[in-house]
């Protein structure tokens, strides 16, 4: 059983498109979604910096583009993908943004009405966060109980449990010191390089513009098995992903239950779309024995056909 995952915001890394460029029509198809959602792609992905590209604004719209684009290109047979589909993946998922992504590969959304979303949900979340001055710090290690409850008694927020000893602490910068000062027995502290204390309440004002935003799409039902960051159950009705969509904005993304449910369905192969190597890491520490392939440059895409066609029979 294959699943495909879309990686989320922090993923992205100056020059990451640059090679994807070569393959026929990828370009082309960047270029016309640039256009979808005001900004240039190519050049973000190519020649931007890192500052550039860490901004909430630019990095949604870019990473779901990416992965977007090449999906595309993935099927282990040339000429049977189509945009929007994922051709041979029996599960979908999607980690924050990422989840539009997924969402878009199983049908809930075209392309263009993700992207749509996508840049209005950027430019909502940028705009909460200049509101207060937060940020996000990734706990490392140490007992899960005792994470969280260091992360509470700081009046912070766990905004991602991602599993595989890996949670998110989010909040205010002075939250987050008084956290770094007092840290959890046996855990590491990593300040993330991201504009603001995503999935918590600091995002209220951007659910609300979402929520407008989406009130005039009319989405699809699923048609791959597809998981909900809010508890990492399939959703299968596309109205009610949609309403997850704009809700997750200020709610924890809970990778680990996606996980759980993976293990729970007999998943036995991750493919990562690009930037890939985040989600691929963790479900290496969670989901052991399970084949993985990240997708990073164009010289991956072999290993991932190559999976496609031993899970498909192909």
């Amino acid at each position: 059983m294959l699943v495909i995952v879309a990686p989320g915001q922090g993923a992205q890394t100056p020059g990451f498109l640059s090679p994807w460029l070569e393959i026929p029509g990828l370009r082309d198809r960047l270029s016309a979604w640039s256009d979808v959602v005001g900004l240039d792609l190519i050049s973000y992905g190519t020649t931007a910096g890192a500052e550039e590209i860490r901004d909430t604004s630019v990095a949604q719209p870019l990473l779901v583009a990416a992965g977007l684009a090449v999906a595309e290109v993935l099927p282990a047979t040339e000429g049977d993908g189509a945009a929007g589909t994922a051709p041979a993946a029996d599960v979908l998922a999607g980690h924050s943004v990422g989840e539009f992504t997924a969402a878009t590969l199983a049908g809930v959304l075209t392309p263009e009405e993700a992207l749509r979303l996508v840049a209005q949900r950027g430019q909502a979340m940028a705009k909460a966060a200049a509101v207060t001055e937060t940020g996000m710090t990734a706990v490392l290690g140490g007992a899960e109980e005792e994470v969280l409850s260091a992360i509470e008694r700081h009046g912070l927020t766990p905004a991602n449990i991602n599993g595989a000893g890996q949670i998110v602490a989010a909040g205010t910068t002075e939250q987050l010191a008084a956290f770094a000062a007092e840290p959890p027995a046996r855990a590491r502290l990593r300040a993330l390089s991201v504009a603001g204390a995503f999935h918590t309440r600091h995002m209220a004002p951007a659910v609300e513009h979402l929520r407008s935003e989406a009130a005039g799409v009319t989405p699809g039902d699923p048609r791959a098995t597809l998981l909900s960051n809010a508890d990492g159950q399939a959703v299968a009705g596309g109205g009610e992903f949609v309403r997850r969509l704009v809700d997750q904005v200020a709610r924890p993304v809970r990778w680990d239950l996606c996980m759980a449910t993976m293990a729970g369905l007999g998943v036995t192969a991750v493919i990562e779309l690009l930037p890939g190597g985040t989600l691929t890491g963790l479900a290496k520490r969670a989901l052991p024995g399970v084949a993985t392939v990240a997708l990073k440059t164009p010289g991956d895409l072999e290993a991932a056909r190559a999976l496609i066609s031993k899970e498909t029979g192909q």
